[in-house]
């Protein structure tokens, strides 16, 4: 089956986020990226600062992004077999009902959503020409979805309104069932210790 990802080309793409494939976004890293403190934002609960919220959600619109033209590269390198490509077409459907549902949430706020670079942005910014396998594949989606799921878990405190809050936790769900089947398509061992995301 030679079964390509479908790339989404009808939002002109322009920078918004550099982040290396080895990056795991904690809460600090997140609250830098955003350009906002989440501790400030964090001792102001209340749901009147969509601005901040818009801030926090863009900046996870744009993991949504990179995660969406990580699958389309690995897709696209020849690496893969179809079992793993049809898994991966499957993760990237996921990645764009995300990139949806951000981009509804940034609207309702009245905010502008971020867009997607360009596909060679992330062709550099993940360092493709380092992927020579698909173990070498795995292990780049790998580190992306547990850098995704870590940077929704720790950004929930931060958010205003409990809605975003709530969808952000299911986000993160999301990336940890991701994670879950990349680790074992590996064949690398669960966590020994319980709460390992966040």
């Amino acid at each position: 089956m030679n079964q390509k990802f479908i790339s989404d080309n009808s939002r002109n793409r322009r920078d918004v986020l550099r982040r290396g494939a080895a990056t795991t976004l904690s809460l600090a890293g997140l609250s830098v990226l955003a350009g906002g403190s989440v501790k400030a934002a964090s001792a102001d609960k209340g749901m009147n600062n969509p601005e901040a919220d818009v801030q926090l959600i863009n900046t996870a619109l744009s993991l949504e992004h990179e995660g969406i033209a990580a699958y389309q590269i690995a897709a696209e390198s020849g690496l893969l077999e179809t079992s793993v490509l049809e898994v991966g077409v499957l993760f990237q459907g996921h990645h764009k009902g995300h990139r949806d549902e951000l981009i509804n949430a940034i609207e309702t706020l009245g905010g502008q959503p971020v867009e997607a670079k360009p596909i060679a942005e992330y062709i550099k910014s993940l360092e493709v020409e380092k992927l020579t396998s698909q173990t070498d594949v795995l292990n780049l989606a790998l580190r992306l979805e547990l850098g995704a799921a870590n940077a929704y878990l720790g950004v929930i405190p931060a958010l205003h309104h409990p809605d975003y809050g709530h969808l952000f936790a299911r986000l993160a769900a999301d990336e940890a069932m991701h994670w879950t089947a990349l680790t074992g398509a590996l064949g690398k061992s669960l966590p020994a210790n319980a709460l390992y995301f966040g």
